[in-house]
C-alpha cells in the first residue's frame, strides 16, 4: 500500500468514532507526523478527548491521560521521589508524563505553575527532577484539550506555553449528517472505539516521521514562507511577527501534510493548508492585544503573494 492510501486509511477509521470530522483528524495526524504537539480548543462534550484515544489506539502508542484542575502540582504530572525504608533511600515514581501520548484535558484549568511543568518535556522531550535528566519515550505527543477562556475555573496559557504547540485546532459541532448518525447509532463513541483495530506501530510512525524530513523544499516555496514570515512582522495588523521558531513550525507542518497527500516535495497549497492552524495562537492583534480570529487571518495572508 502507497502512503496516500494508507493515511486515508487511518483517517477514515478514527471517522467512524470522530464522526463528520475528517478535516480535524488529518490535521492532528499531520501535527503527530510533524514532531509537534496539538492544542484543542471548544466547549466540552464535542468529541476532543474521544479524538485523543482513538488517534493512540490506531497509531499502536501508549496513552495517558491527565485531567487538570486548580490543586494539581507539578509533581503530579512528572512525578515525585519517594523515600524507600527498605534501601534508605528516595525512589523516583514517574508520573504519567512518562508515556507516548499525553492528553492533558482542560490544560487551561490548571495553574500556571502547573502548567510550565510541560514545557520541557514538550521542547525537548525530557524530565528533569531532583537534579536528574529522564528522557521520554519516542514518539512523544502532547494532545492538550482547552475550554474556552469565558467559561468559569480557567487560566490563560501564557506565551510560552501555547508556542510549544505546533498546532491548534477546534473541533465545533458535527454537522447534521453525523449528529443524525451519532444519535440513531446502535453504538456509541465508546463502544466503537473499543473495536478498534491498531493501523501502525510505534516505529512505523517514527518512520514516517522521518520521511517528513526529507520532503523537498524548492527555492520558489522557501520564498513563499520567507514572504509570509515578512507580511507577519511588517503588517499593521500584528501586534508581533512571527519567531524563526514559527517559521520552522510552519515548514514542518506544511512537510507532515505534502506527505499525507502523497507527495515528498512542497507546493504553496500545503503551506496554505496548514497556515492558520500553526499561526493562529501565535499572533495578536496590534489594536488590543486580541487573537485574531481565523476567517480574516486567511483574509489578511491573501496578501502574500503566491510564486
Amino acid at each position: 500500500m502507497t502512503i496516500q492510501p494508507r493515511f486515508q486509511t487511518i483517517i477514515d477509521q478514527i471517522g467512524r468514532v470522530v464522526m463528520g470530522k475528517n478535516d480535524q483528524i488529518r490535521m492532528a495526524l499531520t501535527c503527530l507526523l510533524a514532531k509537534g504537539h496539538l492544542l484543542i480548543e471548544d466547549i466540552p462534550g464535542i468529541g476532543k478527548t474521544t479524538l485523543a484515544k482513538v488517534l493512540s489506539r490506531s497509531m499502536g502508542l501508549k496513552f495517558r491521560r491527565v485531567q487538570f484542575t486548580s490543586d494539581m502540582l507539578p509533581g503530579d504530572i512528572l512525578g515525585s521521589s519517594i523515600f524507600d525504608q527498605n534501601t534508605a533511600a528516595f525512589v523516583f515514581h514517574p508520573g504519567p508524563i512518562f508515556t507516548q501520548v499525553l492528553l492533558a484535558d482542560e490544560i487551561n484549568r490548571a495553574t500556571p505553575k502547573t502548567q510550565s511543568a510541560l514545557l520541557e518535556a514538550m521542547e525537548e522531550r525530557q524530565v528533569t527532577s531532583d537534579g536528574k535528566t529522564r528522557r521520554l519515550a519516542a514518539p512523544f505527543f502532547v494532545i492538550a484539550t482547552q475550554n474556552p477562556l469565558e467559561l468559569s475555573g480557567t487560566f490563560s496559557l501564557p506565551e510560552s506555553q501555547l508556542d510549544r504547540f505546533l498546532m491548534r485546532i477546534e473541533l465545533g459541532y458535527p454537522d447534521r449528517s453525523a449528529e443524525r448518525r451519532l444519535l440513531s447509532g446502535d453504538r456509541q463513541p465508546h463502544q466503537a472505539l473499543e473495536t478498534l483495530g491498531q493501523c501502525l506501530t510505534p516505529e512505523d510512525v517514527l518512520a514516517l516521521q522521518a520521511e517528513v524530513e526529507k520532503v523537498h523544499a524548492a527555492d520558489a516555496f522557501l520564498n513563499y514562507l520567507q514572504d509570509v514570515l515578512e507580511f507577519t512582522r511588517s503588517s499593521p495588523h500584528f501586534h508581533m511577527g512571527l519567531s524563526p521558531r514559527a517559521g520552522l513550525a510552519l515548514m514542518q507542518a506544511a512537510r507532515a501534510w505534502a506527505l499525507i497527500s502523497g507527495r515528498d516535495y512542497l507546493v504553496p497549497e500545503d503551506l496554505q493548508a496548514v497556515m492558520i492552524h500553526v499561526v493562529g495562537h501565535r499572533l495578536r492583534s496590534r489594536e488590543d492585544l486580541s487573537e485574531i480570529p481565523s476567517s480574516r487571518l486567511a483574509l489578511l495572508f491573501q496578501e502574500v503573494a503566491v510564486p
